[in-house]
């Protein structure tokens, strides 16, 4: 109760989390990092109805960039933002475990951990908020997505290995006093959001966004003992405010709490039957009581960014972004536990000089901060004594960057990076990156992109999934190296003489990340443990893509998409072997059709999901009729099937859809559980495995939800 109390105490307060963008002196948005300049955020807008393309690649930015639109995240039921990368190729979406319902994405051929999340420019999802961060975003408050792959701008950091996703919100000078949505599919999960725009005066401004969601029950379909999605609710609130001063300082600023719980696993779980003194493993702990996982994450983030112009024509300017969360998982996984708490702080200083039309510069300082204060336990058979570990770990980093831009008219851009950072326990690094956009001719655009990133890397949580397993952890899984890789890779676009000439094109591109140092997680090395070790050999990806859009009459857009990647590792006692359980290619195909005045929108989405190398321990796994799941030691091809029809009114849409209409899931999603004389299914062994997740585990959904817009009067 007094959490919860807090919560709403931070929200009604309403007033710390920061955002500012530089302005110009006719109050438009100057971008000072070339990727996310497309942003309509002025004070004085127009409503005006146009169709829009829900997935398109960005014709003018330098760095190649996939779009999902507001029109796109309404494709589908997108309750969050795993949920709205269905149309794309670019990002795999999967689930991390079989329990916990934490959602995790492949970028490249990489985990998630490996792509730096922004919130407008500002680093979210890291440490302890990565894990569940994706089903914290509701995908109603966003008003697009901006994929880039490659190695972006340095002016947010070294992070980025494989790209960045940058999220937009809706904004405080929306002309929509009311937004609302509610949703309903046939699991019982519900989703609820609502947005608020106000325009207080001509100087300020503010956007109310609320959210709540959760099922009713959770079944187990499979009838394997575990539940196939977690019992959750979440609450989830925000407020951002806009002051734009008559001499154009810009100030963003606002705060967000969040709380979610989800309780999944067997039924009649309950953590207060372990016990975890550092005794034999046996010693306190009813080792074959029920297993299942019990998480309670909560959040408050504050954050400010002031944008000053230092001359009248905004050419000078500098701005300060600053941003504090605070952020506090206890969760329970059968007979381990993960109490921590984080603390994170990050400032970031710019300077943007436009010499000309030719020539401009960004300098900056900037620094994070990251205070992990973890108390971890765990006991699994065969083990002497339990596993404790306790303490506060703090991570750091501090550097400075310059970025210089130069554009030959229409015809060529490029950006050059650079940054210098301390990290702690590691010195000095340097982060050079560079990107270049050559477009020959009007319908053709060129683009190569390479640079270095770096990371801090935090075992456990960037494999939450070892938790949902009954093995034992060996090596250096309390450690924090610094990972080390190159990314290097272009683009070549061809807009197509047919069709809607702003709207067809055909893309090509092609990327590789090479890692100089990884932390491995390695299923294979030892039986009944999992293995944490710095890499010793080579670890890289390569990353094809071909992208396909043409509208071939009025209102009818077609999308294919194709991605192929080839992922290696070295392993221990193995060499070099491709990256297990990560997906060869996937391939999708969007058809969408309005009819006039978009009174009725029909979407259809159809994926082929291809195969995937298996753990070795998986290789003996047979169905229920005997027969090997995985006879060449590769998971097999499957399709999905979305549908979703729209109908239009005046403010009011009303949507019903299906996802995975084909009723695919994964046979044998939970592993090595046993079954005693009493039919009573025990987890507690070495070979318990509810991470080997590769497919759908839920079958077919059916959803219907209705969206009301209450737009302002003129």
């Amino acid at each position: 109760m007094k959490n919860t109390i807090i919560l709403l105490l931070a929200l009604a307060m309403a007033a710390p989390n920061l955002h500012a963008q530089v302005v110009g002196a006719n109050g438009a948005v100057i971008d000072t990092t070339d990727i996310y300049k497309d942003r309509s955020d002025s004070l004085q807008a127009t409503v005006f109805v146009a169709r829009q393309a829900g997935n398109y690649l960005s014709k003018g930015k330098s760095i190649r960039t996939e779009v999902i639109s507001a029109a796109g995240l309404c494709k589908m039921a997108c309750c969050n933002l795993a949920e709205s990368f269905e149309n794309s190729a670019s990002v795999t979406v999967g689930y991390s475990d079989a329990v916990t319902g934490a959602r995790q994405i492949r970028l490249l051929g990489l985990s998630g951990t490996y792509t730096q999340m922004l919130d407008e420019n500002r680093p979210v999802m890291r440490g302890l908020a990565a894990p569940f961060g994706l089903s914290y975003v509701p995908g109603q408050w966003l008003e697009s997505i901006q994929i880039a792959k490659g190695s972006p701008s340095v002016i947010n950091g070294s992070e980025s290995i494989t790209g960045q996703i940058n999220l937009e919100h809706r904004k405080p000078t929306d002309e929509k006093p009311l937004f609302l949505n509610a949703s309903v599919m046939n699991d019982t999960k519900m989703d609820f959001n609502v947005a608020s725009s106000l325009q207080l005066n001509p100087n300020l401004s503010t956007v109310l966004l609320g959210h709540v969601s959760g099922n009713a029950k959770s079944s187990d379909h499979n009838h394997d003992g575990f539940l196939d999605d977690p019992k959750m609710l979440q609450l989830n609130l925000a407020n951002r405010w806009l002051y734009y001063s008559d001499s154009g300082v810009q100030v963003r600023f606002g705060i967000r709490a969040l709380q979610d719980r989800r309780r999944g696993g067997q039924e009649g779980y309950d953590h207060k039957s372990y016990s975890f003194e550092p005794l034999s493993s046996g010693a306190g702990a009813n080792l074959y009581a029920p297993w299942g996982s019990d998480i309670l994450n909560r959040s408050v983030n504050g954050y400010v960014k002031v944008g000053v112009p230092l001359n009248e024509d905004n050419s000078k300017n500098i701005a300060l972004v600053a941003d504090y969360n605070h952020y506090s998982m206890d969760s329970y996984f059968g007979v381990s536990q993960y109490l921590a708490g984080q603390h994170s702080g990050f400032v970031n200083l710019l300077y943007q000089n436009t010499v000309s039309e030719a020539h401009n510069f960004t300098l900056g300082l900037s620094s994070s901060y990251d205070r992990y204060d973890e108390d971890f336990a765990r006991i699994v058979p065969g083990m002497a004594a339990a596993d404790l570990r306790s303490g506060v770990t703090s991570l750091a980093s501090a550097g400075a960057f310059g970025e210089y831009t130069f554009h030959a008219g229409e015809t060529i851009s490029l950006i050059a990076g650079l940054r210098t950072d301390w990290y702690k326990g590691h010195g000095f690094k340097m982060t050079p990156r560079l990107t270049l956009k050559y477009t020959p001719v009007e319908d053709l655009v060129i683009r190569a992109n390479g640079g270095r990133g770096l990371r801090y890397a935090l075992p456990l949580l960037d494999n939450i999934g070892v938790l949902s397993t009954g093995k034992r952890f060996l090596g250096d899984y309390a450690g924090h190296m610094l990972e080390d890789a190159w990314t290097f890779g272009g683009n070549i676009t061809w807009y197509l003489p047919f069709g809607a000439p702003s709207s067809t094109y055909l893309s090509f591109d092609y990327f590789r990340t090479q890692f100089a140092d990884q932390m491995i997680a390695d299923y294979e090395h030892t039986a009944d443990a999992i293995d944490f070790y710095a890499l010793d050999g080579r670890s890289f990806t390569d990353n094809y893509q071909v992208d396909f859009t043409v509208e071939p009459f009025e209102r009818f857009t077609v999308t294919a998409t194709f991605r192929y990647t080839d992922a290696k590792v070295t392993l221990e006692g193995k060499g070099l072997v491709e990256r297990p359980m990560t997906s060869r290619y996937k391939g999708v195909l969007n058809l969408q059709y309005a009819t006039n005045l978009n009174k009725w929108i029909f979407d259809f989405t159809a994926s082929v999901n291809g195969p995937c190398r298996v753990y070795d321990f998986m290789l003996g796994e047979k169905d229920h009729d005997g027969n090997l799941l995985y006879k060449n030691g590769q998971t097999p091809v499957y399709p999905l099937l979305y549908l979703q029809i729209t109908k239009r009114f005046k403010g009011l849409d009303v949507y019903v859809g299906g996802e995975n209409l084909t009723g695919y899931t994964q046979k044998k999603i939970v592993l090595g559980d046993a079954v005693d004389a009493n039919g009573h299914v025990h987890a507690a062994q070495s070979s318990f495995d509810a991470s080997a997740v590769w497919g759908p585990i839920m079958g077919a959904k059916i959803y219907a939800g209705v969206r009301f817009t209450l737009w302002k009067k003129a």
